[in-house]
Order: C-alpha cells, then structure tokens, then sequence
C-alpha cells in the first residue's frame, strides 16, 4: 500500500467518524428533541401516580389503581403526535432514528403485551398478576432509556435510567421475596424513580438546547 492510499484511508476513517457524530447529534436534537417528551411522561407519570396515591390513602378502595391506565391512554395518545411534530421539523430519519425508534417500539410492545397478559390472568383466572407491570415500568423502561443514551452519548439519560433500573430491581426482589408494596413507600419510590428517569434528564436536554440555540 502507497503512502498516498494510506493517507486516503485515514482521510475515509475521520469522515466517517465526522458523519457518525454528526448522526449523534441530529439523532439527540431531532429524537428527544428538547427534552419535551420526556418531560411529559415523567409529569403525567408523577401526577397520576400522586392522584392514585392520595385516593387510595383517603378512601382505602383498590378500585383507583385502573387510574394507572391514565398514563398509558395520555402518553400514548400524545407520544406519536409529538413525534410526528418533531419528525416533519426536523426532516428525513438517519439510522439513529431508527435504531432509537425501535427502541421504544419495544417498550409499547411490553407494555401492550403485559396488560394484555395481566388482564387475561385477571378476567379468566381470578389471578391478580399487576405487580409484574412494576418489571415494565421499572426495568424495561429504565433499561430502553440507558440504550437510548448510549446511542447519543447523553449521560443524563443513562443516569437517570440506571436509577430506576436499580428501584425496579429492588421493587421486583421485594414481590419476589413476597414483602409488600405498601401505598405508603411505594408511592413515592415510584415517582422517584420517574422524577430521575424522566423530569431531570427532560430539563437538562431542555438546558442543553437552549444553549445551543
């Protein structure tokens, strides 16, 4: 190999690297955008979990824990909108998107898949199964958020997912150890583990843009 094919070859490797970072870059600006849907889903997440927990202390009825349907029904209706907002400001997907799209794809198909499951052991059986949606909520989550910051290299996200990632784990040992969740610790682990998840990392993306701008 020539002097010249090797100083050509280092030349490709920089620009590839040039245009993976740019990819980061457009990935995180475009994607996540700024900080919005992430927010939205850590406040809905923190209010209907405040909600559920103020009704079950006050009125002692299990019935307010279908409330959790609230955050699914809400950010899943409002998700895909934001999304589609975002994708026709910010043009074509690059293959970050798309790995980071599919991300997320397979958290709603936990998700779907577990309620589904949930309610078929509730209606055909009799068997209250919901504490396994805590695995979603806690884990599968968490563990999408840390790949997602892996792909843009946003330390917020991976934090913040690591966090919840460790409360789900233990929340999962307790069911598992057969200790009980009671409304009075629970709760508030609960949206803890969302504030660090999703309301830190939104505002430091929020920061983090306008800085930028």
């Amino acid at each position: 190999m020539t002097r010249y094919d090797m100083e050509e070859r280092k030349l490709t490797e920089k620009e590839s690297l040039e245009v993976i970072t740019l990819m980061i870059a457009r990935t995180k600006q475009s994607y996540i955008g700024d900080g919005n849907i992430l927010l939205m889903w850590g406040y809905l997440t923190v209010a209907v979990t405040a909600l559920i927990w103020i009704l079950l202390i006050t009125t002692h009825s299990a019935v307010w824990n279908w409330l959790w349907f609230l955050i699914w029904i809400i950010g899943g209706t409002a998700t895909p909108i934001m999304v589609k907002r975002q994708q026709a400001k910010n043009g074509v997907k690059n293959y970050s998107d798309t790995i980071t799209s599919r991300i997320w794809a397979t958290v709603v198909f936990s998700v779907i898949a577990s309620t589904l499951m949930c309610l078929g052991f509730l209606l055909i059986a009799g068997i209250d199964s919901w504490s396994m949606m805590i695995a979603v909520a806690l884990i599968i989550v968490p563990f999408a958020e840390i790949a997602q910051g892996i792909v843009i290299k946003e330390k917020s996200l991976m934090a913040g997912g690591a966090v919840g990632l460790i409360l789900g784990i233990f929340c999962t040992c307790c069911i598992a150890g057969h200790i009980m969740l009671y409304v009075s610790w629970f709760m508030p682990l609960f949206i803890a583990a969302f504030t660090a998840m999703m309301i830190v990392p939104g505002h430091i993306l929020n920061y983090k843009a306008r800085k930028e701008r």
